[in-house]
Parts: structure tokens; sequence; C-alpha cells
């Protein structure tokens, strides 16, 4: 009965139980080899004599709040073909770890759903023994994602606060995979991924990045000729950033009437018109706040016209707009806008390339970054970098919520 419980219940097989015991709210499991089944554990030869035994202790999993253990006299040989002496191999355990393969599996779906903390708690361990068990896992399986099949990328940045600062990202947009994380957010931090992906001889056919000056060009350096998409949130976001620093530079050439008008305006600048609260009296703060300032009005009305670009049916239409958009901002008069309009001008084809590959954009990567924020915030940060670049390439598989 008891050796079918090893191998149904543990997945131990190939040696014989001798007897249980029961003490302290533990159940121990006695076994023993099956000696007709010894083998040397490099030759496999069955020419053995026998060298005495190491007795081991190994955990496996609960039964009910249980802890159970599993103690067996592990057998020490001399291999008459090979002339070594070593202990036989296990089946069921690593040699140098304290639990069994079925443990090492349970805490693997528990850190799923679990941090660390509340998985060593609930198996009675160390959070050292579940961060070891963890990693060991997610090394074997993401540390080194392949590259060959990559046809569209993403590439991005993630700031993680004061002392991990900045990590770059790249993304596999069809699957959704991170394939790379690096250190920092220049140009370098992207040398060791360029590196492997010339070794995958992977064709790239577009990337969508931010316009940021390091990214591009490093993209070009090292992929010429493969086009360039600018993802429209960053775009949008760039000259909501243009926004505020017009607003702050009104606010402080206007007299003191006029501030008061200007202050509290700069998330109603942000908003889309379509939704304004009427109710609380927002849109009539703003109209207030741009009747007063003309060219706070200009570079307000232009926030919608410039989000239509990426609203059109094919490219031609959103390249009229775009020209369109640049002769107005142009002649706006208004420095922070004809500032933006050589910007777009320069741009323009990466812009543009949004209707080449698909209307293609770098929103899945946005959403990794807030699963990559709140990974830290439930583990409040982590202390080993590299443990933490792998939960970072495992998070496709994981859904992770603030509790």
């Amino acid at each position: 009965m008891s050796t079918s419980l090893l191998y149904h219940g543990f997945g131990i097989r190939g040696y014989f139980h001798v007897h249980s015991t029961f003490q302290n709210s533990q159940i121990l499991f006695k076994i023993k080899h099956d000696y007709w089944k010894l083998r040397c554990p490099d030759c496999k030869s069955r020419d053995l004599i026998k060298r005495g035994t190491v007795k081991r202790r190994f955990k496996t999993l609960p039964i009910g709040e249980k802890e159970v253990f599993i103690e067996l006299p592990v057998q020490r040989i001399e291999c008459l073909s090979c002339q070594k002496v070593k202990q036989v191999k296990l089946d069921f355990a690593h040699e140098k770890c304290h639990y069994t393969h079925s443990f090492e599996r349970y805490a693997i779906d528990l850190c799923r759903l679990l941090p660390i903390s509340d998985v060593a708690k609930l198996l009675k361990v160390s959070w050292g023994t579940v961060k070891d068990i963890e990693k060991k896992y997610l090394k074997k399986h993401f540390d080194k994602p392949k590259l060959k099949e990559l046809k569209r990328i993403a590439i991005d940045e993630v700031y993680l606060g004061k002392k991990t600062k900045y990590l770059t990202l790249v993304m596999d947009l069809v699957t959704g995979v991170v394939i790379y994380v690096g250190d920092g957010k220049s140009a370098d931090a992207l040398k060791p991924f360029w590196k492997k992906l010339k070794c995958a001889k992977a064709k790239i056919e577009a990337v969508a990045m931010d316009m940021g000056r390091a990214y591009i060009r490093a993209v070009k350096k090292n992929l010429p000729g493969v086009p360039i998409v600018f993802d429209h949130f960053h775009v949008i976001k760039l000259y909501n950033d243009k926004l505020t620093v017009l607003r702050r530079d009104l606010q402080r050439e206007a007299e003191e009437a006029n501030k008061a008008v200007l202050k509290g305006t700069r998330w109603l600048l942000l908003k889309s018109s379509r939704k304004l609260n009427t109710v609380n009296g927002e849109c009539d703060q703003l109209k207030n706040a741009l009747k007063l300032n003309e060219p706070l009005a200009i570079a307000y009305y232009l926030k919608d016209d410039l989000g239509q670009i990426w609203k059109q049916n094919d490219k031609p239409e959103a390249d009229f707009l775009l020209w369109e958009w640049i002769k107005k901002a142009a002649i706006s008069g208004v420095k922070i806008l004809m500032s933006f309009a050589k910007t777009l001008l320069k741009h323009s084809d990466e812009i543009l390339a949004y209707y080449d590959f698909d209307k293609m954009s770098s929103g899945p990567m946005e959403g990794t970054n807030n699963k990559i924020k709140t990974l830290q915030k439930r583990a409040y940060g982590y202390r080993d970098i590299d443990f933490f670049k792998l939960k970072v390439k495992s998070l496709h598989r994981t859904k992770y919520a603030l509790i």
C-alpha cells in the first residue's frame, strides 16, 4: 500500500517502502533501494561493489497541513568497469537538493499565483529555498529564448526606481514575449541583443519604438534598412509634454489675474475635448484659460488634430493630415509648436510606417511595463537583478494583479 502511495502520490518508483512514522505533525516515509536496479551513474554498468550508505532526508509534497519527508540510505558503489566510487543517481530528486522533483513542481505552480514569502510560509521552507527553485526553473525555460523566427519587435525602457533605475526591454510583438532585458536605457544596453540576433540570423521586418535618439541610432546601425515605426502613444505623450511646458511658460509670464485662471489647468489640457466633465465645470475652466491665451488655445486644438493622423483608413489620408498639421504648426507663431513640427517633418516616414505594418504599435510593450511595475510592488523590490530579469521574461505566462 505505501509503495503504491509513493509512486502515485509523490512520483517515487523503483524503491521499496520500509515503514512510516508520524510525529510532531510530520510524516516520514523510510524507503530503500531496489538493489537489482542499481547502476553506475557514469557508465551504467551493473558490475558494482557496495561501499556503504549515506542517510539523506528529502522534503516532498505535503498531505493536508502535515509536512512529508522521504528518508533514504543512499547507496555508495564502486564500479568495476570505470573504477569510480560514487553515490548512485536518484530518480526523484536532484543530487544536491533536499527536496523532491514533485515538491519542486508544486512550489513552481504556487509561485505563479503567490509571492515567494507566502509560498515559503505555506510549504514551511525558507524564502531562499523557494527563490532558488523558481530561479532555476525560470533560467532553464526563459533565459535563452529563440530568436530565429523574430519578425516584428518593440524596444522600450521601464523605470524601476532610484536603485535599479532603467531597464531596456525588447519584445516579440507576434507572441508578446519579452526576449531581452538590458541594463540602462542607452544604446550600449542593446549591444548583447544585437550579437544574439546576428547569431540567430533573424530577418526583422520592422521595429516599433519611441522617439528616443539612442534607440534610433542603435537600430539604424545594427538593422540597416529595417523600417522603424513610431508608436502613436509616444508621439502624443511628447506633444503633451510640450503642452505642459507651454502652459508653465505662459503662467510665468502672465499677470496676477491671469495666473489664477491658468492654475490647475494642466490635466485639463492633457484631456481630450470629448472627455471633459461638464458637471464640475471643467469645460468652463478650460474655455476661460484658452480665451486669455491664444498660443495655448492653438496648441490645445492642434492636439485633437494630431491624434486623427492614426485614425485614418489608409496611409495617403494620414499623409495628407500629417502635412496639414505640420503646416498649421509651422505658421502658428508658437515656438514650441514650430519646433515640434520640425520633429514630425524629420520623422514623417517613421510615423506613417504605422500603416505599412497593419497599424503596428508598441502597445503590448506598454501593457508589459505596467505588469513589471506591479511585479516589483508585489515583492517590494528585488535584490537579485538577474532573478528579476528572468521574472520579466516569463510575464507572458503569468497574470499579476495587486492584492
